[in-house]
């Protein structure tokens, strides 16, 4: 028999897709020029397929990992590698939804250590709208005692403190959650209004879901894991 190789491009199930991961990448992309991405394809055997595309937020010590899946056509192989966020976008061609893989790059820590795919377990189902209204009173938190703080004080290291004390509480539905999986769900563009949630399980690992895409975090995570870094512009 000859061996299936890793293909070469990927063709989108549905190329309206494409706008999503569009959005998906450029978002990354703000937080981190330099981010890497970690695809992985499966076929499902009927020669269709899932691109699972991982992104980590740079959000301090344990942060918080992006997850967007879309369905492929035509897969018959499979793939797993670790990829410049910036190449993959310029790769992406959003009129055919076909999307060439960039080469390989050496890949950061935590692409090496990432969700189980499978035997999660559902804990949660909170209101999106009380979720929400937390959310919103942690971003004006930060924002009034950000600003409260005088110029010569607002260092870096201060803002990420303040952070990492707002996004570590709990979630009030869902205790077992940090309110940091909920804040990057919305800065990664995965929490419109009033979108039903689900939150799982697996180990050590939690995963909000949305609509639009998954944030996985793990359950015991260390000091400055809050969602301290801004957007470059």
């Amino acid at each position: 028999m000859t061996a299936l190789t890793a293909p070469t491009d990927l063709h989108l199930a549905e190329p309206g897709e494409s706008t999503g991961l569009v959005a998906f990448l450029e978002r990354l992309l703000r937080f981190d020029r330099a981010a890497a991405v970690r695809l992985q394809a499966v076929p499902r055997g009927d020669g269709e397929g899932v691109l699972a595309l991982f992104g980590r937020l740079p959000l301090g010590g344990s942060g918080a990992l992006a997850i967007r899946t879309v369905r492929l056509a035509g897969l018959e192989s499979g793939a797993d590698r670790t990829v410049s966020a910036g190449q993959l976008l310029e790769a992406l061609d959003e009129s055919t939804g076909t999307l060439v893989l960039p080469p390989a790059v050496t890949g950061p820590s935590w692409a090496g250590l990432l969700p189980p795919r499978t035997g999660w377990e559902l804990i949660a189902e909170p209101s999106g709208p009380e979720v929400g209204r937390q959310l919103a009173d942690g971003i004006r938190e930060f924002r009034e005692r950000s600003e409260a703080v005088p110029a010569h004080h607002r260092t870096r290291p201060v803002l990420d403190a303040l952070a990492d004390e707002i996004w570590s509480r709990p979630i009030e539905a869902v205790p077992e959650l940090p309110l940091r999986a909920a804040h990057a769900a919305h800065v990664i563009g995965f929490l419109p209004p009033d979108a039903p949630l689900t939150v799982h399980r697996k180990g050590s690992w939690l995963r909000l879901n949305t609509p639009l895409g998954s944030v996985a975090v793990r359950s015991q995570a260390g000091p400055g894991a809050g969602l301290g870094l801004s957007p470059l512009v």
